[in-house]
């Protein structure tokens, strides 16, 4: 069994790419719905939260953890394989991986929450990679509450206007790939892309899955999703429909996380 969590409705996109390679893993997830973003406190919150997150998904069971979250991957995945004992897999290395195998021009755009990019996790994995290769980071806060709140459309003047707004200095510096550096992003990339049109858009999530898929032997089962929410149930259930573009049923459930 896979846990997979992120600070909201993100880690979706992740879970959708899960599903494809392995139709018959049951999985857990959790969405904090209740605290998200996670992208604008500070790294000792982002910690704490984290570690609340991976052990309630242990109370689960799960056999392997992917941290479907930017900004937990660039600032606690660290700690979290220190006090853990359980595979745990998180969005930048994959992502960067990706990264250096699209460029042609060498220039890779990095976005992210403010803490991602602070954490500078994405360019130094580059870096580690390929030292060549330039990178330049934009925080991009209003991304998260964006798709949170359903300004996806492709045709949503508010979501274009903000696009336009944060990705100047990526599309000024001639970066022919773009790191979309949290979870959330995928969900507006047909936004992103007008605004850059032509460039490589690396979804970190779905990397993510691919590398869990090359590390992790699926362990077989009934193919069942179990959704865990900490706030509104309803209103997850209705986006992450949207999202998966598949039914989540009944399976969506909340959960008090200060208790873990």
């Amino acid at each position: 069994m896979i846990g997979v969590f992120d600070s909201g409705m993100g880690g979706l996109t992740a879970i959708k790419q899960i599903v494809k390679m392995m139709p018959n893993e049951d999985i857990v997830y959790f969405g904090d719905t209740g605290r998200v973003p996670y992208g604008t406190r500070s790294k000792d919150t982002i910690i704490k939260y984290a570690c609340q997150d991976v052990r309630f998904l242990l109370s689960k069971n799960v056999d392997a953890i992917l941290i479907a979250c930017g900004t937990v991957s660039a600032n606690a995945i660290s700690v979290l394989r220190e006090q853990f004992d359980v595979p745990i897999f998180g969005v930048v290395e994959a992502a960067a991986q990706k990264a250096v195998e699209l460029t042609n021009n060498g220039v890779v755009g990095i976005i992210g929450t403010n803490a991602t990019v602070k954490s500078d996790a994405y360019a130094l994995q580059i870096k580690k990679i390929n030292s060549d290769i330039k990178t330049v980071s934009t925080p991009c806060p209003l991304f998260v509450p964006l798709v949170e709140n359903g300004f996806t459309n492709e045709d949503n003047e508010i979501t274009r206007l903000t696009c336009e707004h944060y990705l100047s200095d990526i599309k000024e510096s001639g970066a022919d790939t773009l790191i979309l550096g949290c979870t959330h992003y995928p969900i507006i990339a047909p936004v992103i892309s007008k605004v850059l049109p032509g460039v490589n858009l690396i979804n970190t999530g779905a990397q993510a899955a691919v590398r869990l898929f090359e590390k992790v032997k699926p362990m077989g089962g009934n193919g069942i999703i179990e959704y865990y929410v900490s706030d509104d149930i309803a209103s997850f259930k209705a986006a992450a429909e949207l999202f998966l573009e598949m039914p989540v049923g009944d399976n969506v459930f909340k959960v008090d996380i200060e208790k873990y």
